[in-house]
């Protein structure tokens, strides 16, 4: 009976243990509370890519769109077999006109490094166009420019259109090159 009393006080070796010490409890929420961090960093990380991801697929759409506004205008031959343009389109309106634009007429230098009249719109973030112009109206979200150009092989009867598209704010951007040429009736 005295070793029964003795045994309950001073638990034999390599006997039962119950419960943890302070120290493996202070590892373990350490442990925990690092893994915790590394997994909120990923997460950051996951959000702001997929933000750069939805920015830049929207910014390829916008480029899509212009690039196909921008090959739906006249460039072609008349009936009698005469070079045909459409060089007085707005295309930087919200809504195309037929005129005050620059159509596919050839554009300055640099148009698609800065904002040039003619040569640039804007974009709000449900995609509406805001307009033209050197100022950027209040709401913008992308920009959009593009440049028209004659290709040096086949000047008078093909051109080279590029269209840039970049997010104010964030890291969204395309680039895209398409040619049109002239074809007969």
């Amino acid at each position: 009976m005295l070793f029964a009393r003795i045994s309950r006080i001073i638990p034999p070796p390599g006997g039962d243990e119950c419960g943890f010490s302070l120290l493996e409890a202070i590892v373990a929420s350490g442990l925990m509370a690092g893994a915790l961090a590394a997994l909120g960093q990923m997460f950051a990380i996951s959000v702001a890519n997929n933000r750069s991801a939805r920015a830049a697929s929207y910014a390829t759409v916008l480029a899509q769109q212009k690039m196909e506004q921008l090959r739906g205008l006249t460039w072609g031959f008349d009936a009698l077999g005469l070079p045909i343009s459409d060089t007085t389109s707005n295309t930087a309106a919200p809504v195309e006109t037929p005129t005050g634009g620059t159509g596919l007429s050839q554009s300055p230098a640099g148009t698609l490094t800065s904002n040039m009249d003619g040569w640039v719109d804007y974009v709000d973030q449900s995609g509406n166009v805001l307009g033209g112009g050197t100022a950027l109206p209040p709401g913008t979200v992308y920009i959009r420019r593009w440049a028209v150009q004659p290709l040096p092989s086949s000047p008078a009867d093909t051109i080279a259109i590029g269209v840039y598209v970049i997010a104010r704010v964030g890291r969204g951007e395309a680039r895209l090159i398409g040619l049109k040429t002239r074809k007969m009736p």
